[in-house]
């Protein structure tokens, strides 16, 4: 079937009521294999502006495909973003429900703060980091709303990059002094390790990432500001979790931070 504008808001109901009921759906591209990623992004933006309208704040950004294998492997040069929503962050002494999730998975990430406004075309790290109140540690649970967590590209976009849950660690440090571009990072489940990582995974540098994210934006006339939080993309593959489960993240400099699934 060709796509055409006046399916978003069909697009974005069909995704919007496989998160709220927790079922798997196939993916938008089956239907509408024509849809371009600039569709896509548009269909994003509608989805956010459906749960502000219920009653969601947006509060930051998430990066995804930030490390150059994972963009070979989806034959893509550049990385993606979503929005993070109030409703996302979670407690890591409250645990995670695994009954409001669909198929969960969780991922290690550097979470950068903003203490003042970011806008425009040129942004660049040593920007982005000067602009950045602090860093933390932080995990971000992605739980795409396609069948077998099997999607393209434009399929992920539309779906704000698989966005569900994050946690961030207590330990809240300033960047300054601290070499962000190669932090050792271990991820656990169970108290056994199940990936090791260094930040350079994030298109080198973290701060690089959050710069393409700023000046993605820019193109549109956006921009992040003071008080959001940017979520910088995965340092390693993503492990999938259950009830019970116990995950862990461990930065060398930055401190931890865990969940538990309940």
């Amino acid at each position: 079937m060709a796509y055409t504008q006046a399916k978003d808001l069909e697009i974005v109901e069909y995704l919007l009521s496989a998160e709220k009921e927790r079922r798997e759906v196939v993916k938008v591209t089956d239907q509408y294999p024509d849809l371009t990623i600039e569709q896509a992004y548009a269909i994003q933006e509608q989805l956010i502006a459906r749960k502000e309208q219920e009653g969601a704040r947006r509060i930051g950004l998430k990066l995804g495909l930030t490390s150059k294998p994972k963009q070979q492997m989806m034959g893509v040069h550049e990385a993606i973003y979503g929005y993070l929503t109030h409703d996302m962050l979670a407690l890591e002494w409250e645990g995670i429900a695994f009954d409001q999730l669909i198929h969960p998975k969780a991922e290690p990430e550097i979470a950068f703060f903003m203490g003042e406004d970011l806008q425009g075309t040129n942004v660049t790290a040593l920007d982005v980091l000067q602009a950045t109140q602090y860093v933390a540690p932080a995990i971000e649970i992605i739980d795409s709303r396609y069948l077998n967590f099997k999607f393209t590209l434009v399929d992920v976009v539309a779906d704000n990059c698989s966005s569900a849950k994050f946690v961030i660690g207590n330990k809240w440090r300033s960047p300054a002094g601290l070499d962000l571009g190669n932090l050792g990072m271990f991820m656990s489940k169970n108290g056994a390790v199940s990936q090791v990582g260094s930040s350079s995974a994030v298109l080198g540098h973290p701060a690089t990432s959050v710069a393409w994210a700023v000046n993605k934006l820019g193109a549109e006339g956006k921009g992040l500001k003071k008080g959001d939080v940017v979520l910088s993309g995965a340092i390693s593959e993503a492990i999938a979790f259950e009830a019970g489960d116990t995950i862990q993240v461990q930065f060398a400099e930055l401190g931890s931070v865990s969940f538990t699934c309940k």
